[in-house]
């Protein structure tokens, strides 16, 4: 079976530079890779071609020799190409710079160490935390300040995060080189796993912080006070910025979100931006009308029964409910009405009602009903 064209297979033409050529080879070797393709004999062989066609031409002396005499020039080298490899395995011995990208630096060989990658630690944001906070009906309403008792997490004052001892410092790990990864390849696998030693970290610290054991943070406890705006509800989150947990090595502190739990009271109750109560008149304060005067969460107020109000009409006093968080909207106070009817009247209340029904020529039970 006749080679395919090494630009063909790499899709470059003659005049493309070694950047151009290397960058598309990786997209095959990546496509391809048996890693990627497990027992795909199909994915292999192209593999293997690709790989072949760019060992000749990311060769300038191989390249210029395929140029003038195409296949034809490296008939007789012997092994399975023009480099001499036969089998996948050993493509990944010629071309340690392509897959150093790919798999970290482990191309060869069956186990990898990382070398001179080590890593530094970087400075990293403390983590954000939340406090559930209960507040009453009427704080909701008025808006409060609460004092609140939480522990965060902060660098070793100490060592300054570091989790060495003073003057002393962490030093490369010798297990993983410094890259805080430990590569095994086996055939067409490569697998990265975290150094067993240092964790990940990279480094290793021989004399760890007396006041951190090593671990270069601290739970601190806190006390601040927050302030509850008038408005808010069950559910709703006052986010306190760089409250949180504190940065490390320099990183910026987390955020505080305070997540507020309105109680229920015996009375009244939200609903949107107003506050409902139930509010109980007699039968002739409902039939007459009044002036009732009701105690809210926060004031006395004066309430105007209409005349004939029926058990579930509402009455409203605008503008004495709840604000909007977003603008300038507030919500009222509504009252439900529900008309108290007497279970005994006096003989007089009695005899007045009876004469109203005759009255009205209305039907009721006989004298003495309520007795």
């Amino acid at each position: 079976m006749s080679k395919r064209d090494y630009y063909e297979v790499l899709g470059v033409d003659k005049s493309s530079d070694p950047t151009v050529i290397k960058k598309a080879y990786r997209k095959l070797a990546m496509k391809y890779h048996p890693d990627k393709n497990p027992d795909n004999k199909e994915a292999e062989d192209k593999f293997k071609e690709a790989a072949e066609a760019y060992e000749v031409l990311s060769n300038d002396e191989k390249k210029a020799r395929y140029d003038r005499f195409g296949h034809a020039g490296f008939q007789g080298m012997g092994g399975g190409g023009p480099g001499g490899f036969a089998d996948a395995s050993d493509i990944f011995e010629n071309f340690s710079d392509i897959f150093g990208d790919f798999f970290g630096g482990a191309a060869g060989g069956g186990f990898s160490r990382g070398g001179s990658r080590s890593q530094k630690p970087r400075p990293k944001r403390g983590s954000d935390l939340r406090y559930f906070l209960d507040i009453s009906l009427k704080d909701s309403l008025e808006g409060t300040k609460k004092e609140i008792t939480f522990n965060s997490d902060e660098d070793c004052q100490t060592c300054d995060g570091s989790g060495a001892e003073p003057g002393k410092s962490a030093t490369t790990c010798d297990h993983c080189g410094g890259s805080g990864q430990v590569i095994q390849r086996q055939g067409f696998f490569t697998m990265a796993t975290t150094c067993p030693s240092c964790r990940g970290a990279g480094t290793v610290i021989k004399d760890p912080c007396k006041q951190c054991s090593g671990g270069g943070r601290l739970e601190r406890p806190r006390k601040i006070q927050v302030t509850v705006p008038a408005g808010v509800e069950s559910g709703s989150q006052l986010r306190l910025s760089g409250e949180g947990d504190g940065g490390h090595l320099g990183g910026g502190d987390g955020d505080l979100y305070v997540v507020v739990k309105v109680q229920d009271h015996p009375k009244f109750y939200r609903e949107g931006l107003d506050l409902v109560s139930d509010l109980e008149v007699s039968y002739l304060q409902s039939i007459l009308g009044t002036e009732v005067e009701v105690e809210t969460l926060s004031s006395t107020v004066n309430v105007e029964v209409p005349l004939g109000t029926q058990s579930g009409d509402e009455v409203r006093v605008k503008k004495s409910g709840f604000p909007s968080l977003r603008g300038r909207t507030k919500g009222d106070i509504r009252f439900k009405m529900k008309v108290k009817i007497p279970k005994s009247l006096t003989k007089k209340e009695e005899k007045l009602l009876r004469e109203i029904a005759e009255e009205k020529g209305e039907k009721v039970k006989p004298k003495g009903w309520f007795g």
